[in-house]
């Protein structure tokens, strides 16, 4: 069973620790190693990126390593990759260049 894991007891995401794909079930551990949930993937994830751990709304901060590193910029669900399609910075908002210009 593919695993992933939240690093920080805060965090609403976790990382996987291989790819993973549709339907795989993965195990998402907690800082101490209790599994938390096992969800079934809808879509492929590669290695070390993060899925949701908890749905998110347009506008939730995302938070890992116990720090906002970013902002939803749609809603994202459970066991639903986190990556630059679905977050924008909490700093800059990425969303407003388009990409290959200013």
């Amino acid at each position: 069973m593919a695993k992933a894991i939240q690093i920080d007891e805060r965090d609403n995401v976790a990382t996987v620790t291989s790819d993973v794909g549709v339907g795989d079930v993965v195990e998402v551990l907690s800082p101490e190693g209790e599994v938390l949930m096992r969800p079934q993937m809808t879509g492929a994830v590669s290695f070390g990126h993060k899925i949701a751990l908890k749905g998110l709304v347009k506008g939730d901060q995302v938070v890992k390593y116990g720090e906002v590193i970013g902002v939803a910029s749609s809603p994202i669900g459970v066991g639903v990759w986190v990556h630059t399609h679905n977050v924008e910075s909490a700093t800059v908002p990425t969303s407003v260049y388009v990409e290959g210009g200013a």
